[in-house]
């Protein structure tokens, strides 16, 4: 099965890219540049958990570094990987986008690889997460499982997909809900994000899908004290607590950080920007809740399973 993933994946990141390969040769040194930390149990540590894997997979040295959150700081990191032999270098996140762009052709015996952003030249690639379907799918079993009608997701920004694919897919299966989206406008800002949960329990919502990995967790922890329901985000977050977390939306980053040291060795990682979906088995739903009806989770099956076939969801058939 594993090969048969790599090889789907291959195929789709041969026609996806919109560059030549920038190097024939394989990744010597890699480098990963974590905006937090790697102990934050959602995104930093998955970005963890994909460097080990390509340490234990292609038996090379990795270097990692933490709180990478401003250029200057991405800047120094870059210049220290270049001395020592790395040349492939991971940004794990959206905003590494802009600065790989800007050091990217100071450094043309590095690629560089960063995650949902915009990207230009030939040494830069962009792993982009298609999540609009992932937020619809978490949206219908909010809206099944709300006993209130009021359902409420906090993103950190507004152009994130899954923010509207939440609200459809909730409206799909309840039309009577209500779905209250907020914002924090940072990935990380708990403190906000925990404001605007209060607010949101405070008015009757009892289903949330917190949809920023930096926050997600201590929301999590929050809702599962006030005996309310969540939509778990990035991670399989069933083990927060199994009555609390009634599904999650789960990216795979390790996977695709094997992939792309593959096809960097064999000379074929496109630069540019590049997407995965459901069909790339890239995204997947997580552990159902057994608070979750076996119906209900046939039925979400199903939909995936139809989607990953034709492309659409349930509301585009109707």
């Amino acid at each position: 099965m594993k090969k048969l993933l790599l090889a789907c994946l291959v195929c789709m990141l041969l026609a996806a890219g919109c560059q030549q390969p920038a190097s024939t040769s394989k990744a010597q040194k890699i480098g990963l540049l974590i905006t937090d930390t790697v102990n934050d149990q959602v995104w930093g540590t998955k970005g963890y958990k994909g460097m080990l894997r390509i340490q234990s997979v292609f038996n090379i040295d990795a270097f990692y570094k933490e709180e990478m959150n401003h250029f200057e700081a991405v800047e120094s990191a870059v210049e220290e990987f270049s001395k020592k032999g790395v040349n492939l270098v991971f940004g794990h996140g959206s905003e590494y986008a802009i600065w790989f762009n800007q050091l990217a052709p100071l450094y043309k015996d590095i690629h560089f690889v960063c995650f949902n952003g915009d990207v230009q030249g030939d040494n830069v690639t962009s792993l982009n997460f298609k999540a609009n379907a992932m937020g619809f799918f978490g949206g219908m079993v909010a809206g099944e499982m709300t006993k209130t009608n009021k359902v409420g997701i906090i993103a950190a920004y507004e152009w994130q997909p899954e923010v509207n694919g939440f609200f459809e897919g909730a409206f799909y299966k309840n039309q009577d809900v209500q779905v209250d989206i907020k914002y924090t406008e940072n990935w990380d800002n708990s403190e906000i994000a925990l404001q605007l949960l209060e607010e949101m329990i405070n008015s009757g919502v009892d289903v949330v899908y917190p949809a920023g990995d930096g926050f997600n967790v201590p929301l999590i922890a929050r809702l599962k004290e006030k005996g309310l329901y969540a939509i778990g985000y990035v991670s399989d977050q069933s083990d927060l607590g199994q009555n609390t977390v009634l599904t999650s939306t789960v990216q795979h980053v390790d996977f695709l950080y094997e992939l792309v040291v593959s096809e960097y060795n064999a000379g074929r990682l496109k630069s540019g920007n590049l997407y995965f979906d459901f069909e790339d088995k890239v995204i997947t739903m997580g552990t159902y809740s057994p608070e979750v009806k076996d119906s209900l989770k046939n039925e979400i099956n199903q939909a995936v399973t139809n989607y990953i076939e034709t492309g659409k969801l349930p509301n585009q058939y109707e």
